[in-house]
C-alpha cells in the first residue's frame, strides 16, 4: 500500500514514515501543501495522511480540492487541532477520519489498517464497464457479451490497475511498478501489446494514451 504523507515537522516526518516502511508500507513524506498536491496528481496512492497547517496549502484547503477533482482516496488529518469545530472543518473537507497530536503510532497504524480494510470492503468485486462488459477483479475474469475471455497475466493486473484510478492517468512508472515485478524485465513494446489486446476487447476510447506520461482508463 503506498502513502502520502504530508507533514512539515521534519524529525515527526522521519519518524513516522520510518514506523509505516517497517510496516511494510511505501511512504512518500511531502512537507508542504503544493509538493503533496503535485505529488497527487503526479501519482497514485491508496491512502493519504494530512498535517494541518503546512505551508502554502493548508491541510483543509488541499483535501477539499481533491475532493472536487473527484479523488476520493482515503484521507486521515493528523493535526493537534483538536476543536470541534477543528473536527468539522477535517471532516467537511473529506477526510474519513482524524487522528490527534501527539498520537501513539500503534494507534495510527491501527487506524491506517482499520480504514483500509473498510475501503476494501466497500469495493464492488465485479466493476461494471459497459452493459456487455464486466471484470471480476477477484476471479479476474472479464466478461464480453456473456462470455468470459481468457486475459494474459500481465493484462489482468494491468487492467485492475487502471481500474482502480479510472478517469486518471497512470504513469508509465507506476504501470511498471506494479504490473511488472522487480526481477523482471519490462519493455515499452510489452505494455503496448497488453494495451493493444485490452483495447480490443474493450474498446479503443476506453484506454487513452496521455503522450510520454502513461494511460487512462475513461469510464462514464
Amino acid at each position: 500500500m503506498k502513502i502520502l504523507y504530508l507533514e512539515d515537522d521534519i524529525a515527526l516526518s522521519e519518524t513516522v514514515a520510518e514506523f509505516l516502511c517497517d510496516e511494510g508500507f511505501d511512504v512518500v513524506s511531502v512537507y508542504d501543501g503544493e509538493e503533496a498536491l503535485e505529488a497527487i496528481f503526479r501519482g497514485n496512492f491508496d491512502m493519504l495522511l494530512l498535517d494541518v497547517n503546512v505551508p502554502h496549502i493548508n491541510g483543509f484547503k488541499l483535501l477539499s480540492e481533491l475532493r472536487e477533482a473527484n479523488i476520493t482516496t482515503p484521507a486521515i488529518f493528523t493535526t493537534s487541532l483538536n476543536s470541534i469545530d477543528d473536527l468539522s472543518k477535517g471532516y467537511d473537507a473529506g477526510a474519513d477520519d482524524y487522528i490527534k497530536k501527539p498520537f501513539v503510532l500503534k494507534e495510527l497504524l491501527f487506524r491506517i489498517k482499520a480504514l483500509l480494510k473498510r475501503e476494501f470492503k466497500t469495493q464492488n468485486e465485479v466493476t461494471q464497464i459497459t452493459q456487455e462488459i464486466c471484470f471480476n477483479t477477484l476471479t479476474h475474469e472479464l466478461i464480453l457479451h456473456d462470455q468470459k475471455v481468457l486475459l494474459h497475466p500481465k493484462e489482468v493486473l494491468l487492467l485492475k490497475l487502471l481500474l482502480k484510478h479510472k478517469n486518471e492517468c497512470v504513469s508509465f512508472e507506476e504501470i511498471y511498478q506494479n504490473v511488472w515485478s522487480f526481477e523482471a524485465a519490462h519493455s515499452d513494446m510489452s505494455l503496448r501489446t497488453y494495451i493493444k489486446n485490452l483495447r480490443k476487447h474493450l474498446g479503443k476510447e476506453r484506454i487513452l494514451s496521455i503522450k510520454k506520461v502513461g494511460y487512462k482508463f475513461v469510464q462514464e
